[in-house]
């Protein structure tokens, strides 16, 4: 079954008994989660609603792509998490993300996924594409941003290329720059294996966009978050995955 296909066959999501069972599956199994040291009680209730949303959209493989995104976004998150927290370097909560980090990562997934059931079907293949673009370019900023922080041994201002503190706005090194490259890379690999994206050709454009919409979020840390105390974390996060998603779809 080929991409177009597989959206057609899951269109009929808009009934009340399928989104009444997406909402009771992601209520039990936030239930059950919500131990786990990955988000607060807060962005616990944030991720069921996300859930829900994803299920009732795109189904089961929208929703698994984006727990598996958050469960490896949480695992890159406590690497070396004491030597982190020593240095200063740590995500608040150790690491538990709440509903502003929800939001700020999923923002742009959740709209297009909004639009799948919306649009004609022939959308929706260009709107998936974005859609995991997204989520790449977002998994790719933790990866850099974790990896480049504990164990980036020269880390630079991506404008001037002059020497910084890690964990700077705007700050890269060439481990980050690698693990970003990576984690861009195992997303798209997971939306492919997931019948997302299809083919070869939309794996790299995915793995391309992710990539360099983290350089371009470094970027605007560099040159706009330092001075603009209202762009938050969350808010250049959205940004960084409207690029992405934004240039998967126009170079599709």
């Amino acid at each position: 079954m080929n991409l177009l296909a597989m959206v057609q066959a899951q269109l009929p999501v808009q009934s009340a008994g399928h989104w009444l069972w997406a909402l009771a599956l992601n209520g039990l199994l936030i239930g059950l989660a919500q131990r786990a040291p990955l988000l607060t009680p807060a962005g616990w209730v944030h991720a069921a609603a996300l859930g829900t949303l994803l299920w009732g959209c795109l189904g089961w493989r929208g929703w698994l792509a984006v727990v598996l995104y958050l469960l490896l976004g949480s695992l890159v998150t406590r690497l070396g998490l004491r030597q982190k927290q020593a240095l200063g370097l740590a995500e608040a909560r150790g690491g538990r993300r709440g509903p502003e980090n929800v939001w700020g990562s999923a923002a742009t997934g959740a709209a297009l996924a909004l639009l799948v059931p919306l649009l004609p079907a022939a959308a929706a293949p260009r709107l998936l594409l974005g859609f995991a673009a997204s989520f790449s370019a977002k998994l790719a900023d933790t990866c850099g941003s974790e990896i480049g922080k504990r164990w980036g041994r020269h880390t630079v201002l991506i404008t001037s290329l002059r020497p910084v503190a890690p964990g700077s706005e705007g700050a890269i090194s060439l481990e980050g720059t690698a693990a970003s490259f990576v984690g861009g890379l195992a997303m798209a690999s997971l939306m492919w294996m997931l019948g997302l994206i299809e083919g070869g050709s939309s794996w790299l454009l995915v793995s391309f966009v992710a990539f360099v919409a983290t350089l371009i979020e470094s970027y605007i840390g560099a040159l706009a978050q330092r001075r603009w105390v209202w762009l938050s974390n969350e808010l250049v996060n959205s940004l960084q995955t409207s690029i992405a998603a934004l240039l998967a779809i126009c170079l599709s």
